[in-house]
Formats: structure tokens, sequence, C-alpha cells
């Protein structure tokens, strides 16, 4: 996407060629490619030229020869969209013989670093450069439409492309205030999380209250329906009366649909009441971790900044993956096939020289066939094993990415074990409890972690190969094969979910006794296992109250975006007036995107600590236990 490549195969201005000034692609002829995705992968079965501009006006060659006899300028501006060899001929057929030069232009603009016809709209019409119709230098009369048509929907992109720069103009206006609002939403955030000592309980409570209010006033107002439509005369009709109704409000008329939901409403209440009697206990135990865990945080803040260098370690494995997956797509040497416009000859798609190609019995036996630029490859065993190679860099980024998680638990695991073994907090808890644990993680734990992220790594490789699997043979799928892959894709998840349970408990394990992966896993799944109820439970409060911690940050700072960006807020601040859209800065300051992932970041380190101090505490119990039973 950077450098389009002509049909040659070489770089549009890429430095150090001949075609460093020749920054755009131009396509010859426009009408023989049939979409946009054909376009953008430069497989488009037409000659194409690196050039310094797109053209600006309609011209035919037939029409540039006749000018050109007046004035020679017409030439020179016609041959820098013709090949570098390309010389005047007398006839069309002569053209088209030699495919030197295209049989017209249009008025076109760079998009993507392609010539795209220049579409625009006057009193509604669709037109270019002014015409709705032309010549396309063949003797042919073409239409604005047909020319849409052969480019497969390039004017919505180009209309799209209008809106990016407005959204571009927009973010370079406000990106002062967007990082106010960042900086807002890190801020509540982290307030968030230290005064969950004071306020977990508080919040859980009134949200399982305010649930249970809000179903108890659903079958409240269920209960009224029914009994109003039950006193009216058409209340005899039931549901099978009506037969199948193609306006969804008829069933609210009828008195068994008030009756149903009211069933179902009831049915959700007396659940939700009979599991909170159940499990008082075990969610006081889950608050009171929660309220721990954030005096944990409030004794080591540092904890809270942890997620900037997952953020950057994680940075950095995606763009080596990328840049190398880039790389091994790029390397070899250019592939040229026959491409046809019909495609119905019998050498389409096979390997062509374009040197030797016009002397060839191709061009007779298929009008219209070109020997164009395909792909970069070759016949080399190297280039035998790219595919191959592709999967051991996803496979190594997929390892990567799971160890620099598994090495932030482990870490953060260590930081808070120091804190729970305090006896004095904070004098006997260490000076850089994170640096240190950290550095212990790296230097005695790296083979543990490495091990447990390389099995994890194996099951999601094995997803990953199914998936593939599934798109390239979805066509050819009967309903055994699409009931055996859906069978493999529910298998392969849960097998995930599993392994990424086990890895976090093993990893904690390991910061606490300095076993290895596979002792520290035995002895988590048997801890777990004894307290499967109090596990389950505490994780679930733990991420409700995290969520209501998310949604409430992300509420705070969206209503303060809404109120700011929309001039409600002038009497007070006065915010950037002349945004194209308003939602631009509000969709990056709510709880749209970055202010959730502020929050999921800083909230990310608080499962860790839970986890941890959970699993320190029901340690010391069993241990309290066995010596009370010895």
């Amino acid at each position: 996407m950077a450098y389009p490549t002509d049909s040659q195969g070489q770089f549009c201005g890429q430095k150090g060629t001949p075609n460093e000034n020749k920054t755009v692609l131009f396509y010859f002829n426009i009408f023989r490619c049939t979409g946009t995705s054909m376009m953008l992968r430069l497989q488009c079965s037409t000659t194409q030229i690196c050039v310094s501009r797109c053209p600006e006006r309609f011209l035919t060659y037939v029409d540039m020869q006749i000018l050109n006899k007046e004035d020679k300028n017409y030439w020179e501006y016609y041959r820098q969209f013709c090949k570098a060899q390309a010389r005047p001929v007398e006839t069309l057929a002569d053209l088209l013989s030699s495919g030197d030069c295209p049989l017209a232009v249009y008025p076109s603009r760079p998009f993507l670093q392609r010539c795209v016809p220049d579409f625009s709209a006057i009193n509604g019409n669709l037109t270019l450069g002014s015409r709705m119709h032309f010549e396309d230098g063949g003797g042919q009369k073409r239409t604005v439409v047909e020319l849409r048509e052969a480019a497969s929907g390039i004017s919505d992109v180009i209309d799209a492309r209008a809106i990016g720069l407005k959204v571009l103009e927009d973010y370079s206006t406000s990106w002062k205030w967007i990082l106010i609002g960042l900086t807002i939403a890190m801020a509540l955030s982290w307030t968030f999380l230290v005064l969950l000592r004071f306020t977990a309980g508080f919040l859980f409570w009134f949200f399982i209250f305010g649930v249970l209010g809000i179903i108890g006033y659903g079958i409240w107002y269920c209960f009224l329906e029914y009994n109003s439509i039950q006193q009216k005369p058409q209340s005899a009709i039931w549901m099978y009366g009506i037969g199948i109704q193609t306006r969804l409000n008829m069933f609210f008329h009828l008195k068994e649909t008030w009756f149903s939901m009211m069933i179902i409403l009831s049915a959700i209440e007396v659940v939700i009441i009979i599991v909170l009697i159940f499990l008082r206990t075990r969610i006081q135990v889950a608050i009171i971790l929660l309220k721990e865990g954030s005096k944990a945080i409030g004794y080591l803040p540092s904890a809270l900044v942890y997620p900037f260098l997952t953020f950057i370690l994680l940075s950095i494995c995606i763009s080596y993956w990328a840049v190398t997956a880039v790389f091994l797509a790029t390397s070899g040497v250019p592939i040229f096939k026959v491409m046809v416009p019909e495609g119905e000859c019998i050498h389409e798609d096979e390997a062509c020289d374009p040197e030797i190609f016009p002397n060839t019995d191709i061009p007779k036996a298929c009008p219209g066939a070109s020997c164009n630029f395909a792909f970069y490859g070759g016949r080399s065993m190297y280039h035998n094993y790219i595919a191959t190679f592709q999967l051991y860099n996803l496979f190594a980024f997929l390892w990567l990415i799971n160890f620099v998680i598994a090495l932030g638990q482990c870490a953060l695991a260590g930081a808070f074990a120091s804190y729970y073994w305090a006896m004095r907090k904070p004098e006997d808890i260490p000076r850089y409890p994170l640096f240190t644990a950290f550095g212990r993680a790296v230097r005695y734990h790296t083979g543990s972690l490495a091990f447990g992220s390389l099995i994890l790594a194996f099951v999601q490789m094995f997803k990953v190969i199914v998936e593939y699997l599934d798109r390239r043979l979805k066509k050819a799928q009967n309903s055994a094969a699409q009931f055996l892959h859906c069978c493999l894709r529910c298998c392969f998840w849960c097998l995930e979910k599993m392994v990424k349970f086990l890895n976090r408990n093993a990893y904690i394990m390991i910061a606490l006794y300095g076993k290895n992966f596979c002792e520290s896993t035995r002895d988590a799944f048997y801890l777990l296992m004894r307290n499967i109820l109090k596990v389950k439970v505490t994780d679930e409060v733990t991420y409700f109250v995290l969520l209501l911690g998310k949604v409430l940050v992300s509420g705070i700072v969206g209503v303060l975006a809404f109120l700011l960006f929309t001039e409600r807020l002038h009497e007070i601040v006065e915010g950037p007036t002349s945004l194209n859209y308003y939602w631009v800065p509000f969709l990056v300051r709510t709880g749209d995107f970055s202010d959730w992932v502020i929050g999921f970041g800083n909230a990310s380190v608080f499962p860790g600590v839970l986890k941890g101090l959970e699993v320190k505490i029901w340690r010391g119990m069993m241990g309290l236990q066995r010596n009370l039973t010895l």
C-alpha cells in the first residue's frame, strides 16, 4: 500500500529507482478493473504504469493526434501517460498492437497513490469532469454510470476519504482536549481503584438492589397490563388466533404476552434472590477482598503504571510480527501472469515474460490478454517455504504476546506478595516492590513463564489453523463438515479458556514459592478445586464491580465531552468551535474506546491483585487447617 507496483513489478515513488519522481499508479483501461479490491491487489487486467501526476482532462489518442498537428504540446502531455518507449503511431490498430499508450485518459485524482476517476455531483447527477457521456477512445460511447460500475464502488471510497479528511481535521483541532479528557479518565480510574476500599460493598449492593427493583417494577407493570387487557372484550383472543403477524406490536395487545413476561421476570427475580441468600457469605468475602485489594494498591501505587510497560512490550511484539510478515510477503522476484478481461482464455493465470509476450501466440489466441505483474515470489526452495515461515512468524508472535502477559501477571503477583507477607505496613514493604518482583521474574522464572506461554500458543495456533481451513473450504463444506468445525471451535475455545485460567494461577504460585511451572500448575489446580465456589463467586463479583467502574468513568468523561463539544459549557470553559463533527473527539473521550481502554488497563491490574491475595489467604487457611489437624 505504501508503494504501488506497475505491470513490470517496479515500485512507484521508491527512492533510487527510475520511478522515484513517479509516485502515482495509472491504469490504461480502467473499464477492465471490475472492482476496488482488484485495484488494491494490483491485479487489474490492464497495463499499469507509474506517473508523476494523474490526468486532469478528457483526451482520446485520436483527438490528441488531430490537435498535435497544430500544437506539439498535446503529445508531450499525452506521452507522460504512456510507456517510456512509446512513439507516435498513425492508426488506432497500431496503437492496439503496440499497447504503449492508453486509448483515452479521463479526469482523475490520486487516491492511495492510484489514479481513480474524479467523480463529482452536479444538481444531484453523477458526473466526471462536468460530463455524463464521453468516448473511450475505441469508438464507443461510455457513460459515467458504466465507469462507476467498472470501478465497483470507488466513488463510495472517495466519499469516505472526504469524510476521513474532515475527521483528521477535527482530531488536529481538538487533540489537546482529547489528551485532557484521557488524563481525566486515567485520574478517575486510579481514584476509583483506590477508593474501592470504601465503596466496593456499597456499589455492589446498590446495583444489585437496583436490578431487583427494576425487575420488580417490570413484574408490576406486566400485571397491570395483563389485568387491563383481561377486562376488555377481545381478551379471549390468544396467540394462535392471530396467526403470523408482520407487526410486532400486535403481540403487546395479547394478555398471554404480558402473562408470559410476568412469569419470566418473576422467575428471574426469584433466582437472583435465592442466589443472594445462599451465597451471601461468599459475596461478603469477595467484597472484603476487593477492599483489601484497593488497600494494597494504595501501598503500591506503582502497580497502576505497569500496564504502560505491558503496552510498550506488546507494541514491540506486534511491530516485529507485522514487519517480518510484510518482508516475507514481498520477498522474491516479480512474477508475471497472463490476465484476460473476460476471463475466457486457456492461458489465463499462466506465468509469462513481459519482454517476449508480444511475440508469443497468446495475444492471438486471447485477444486483449496482457502480461502483468501478479505478486512477488520464485521457484527456489526458499520461496516454497514462505508459507511455513509465515506460520512460524505467527507462532512466535503468539508466544511472545502470551509471554509478555505472563511476565506482567507474575511480576504483579510477586509485588503484592511482598505487601501481603509484610507484618508491619508499610515499614516491611520493600522500597521498590514492583521493580524487584519484575527483576526476580525475569531472572529466575523466565523458563517457567515461557513454558506456560508455549502451551497456550500451541492451543491458539491450532485455533488459527482451524479458522483458516474453514475460510478456505467454506464453499466446499457440507453439513457434517460444518458440524465438525463447530465442535472443533467450541473445544479449542474451552481449552484456551481453561489453559489461560490455569496459567494465571500457576504464575501466581510461581511468584509465591518459586517452583517450576508444572508443580505450580498442579498446586494451583488442587487449591482451586478445593475452593471452586469461592473462586467463581469472587471472580464474578470482582469483574462486576470493575465493570461498574469502567461504566462510571466512561459515563462521566463522556457527559463532560458531550457538554464541551456541543458548546453547552461555554460560560465555564470555551472549547473548539470549528469542528466538522463534534462526535469525533467525543468518540475518543468517552466510554467509547480510549476511556474504556484506560479503565481496562488500570482495572486489569486489579484481578491479578485479588487473585494473588485470594490464593495467599486460601494457602494460609490450608496450612492452618493442616497444623490444627496435626
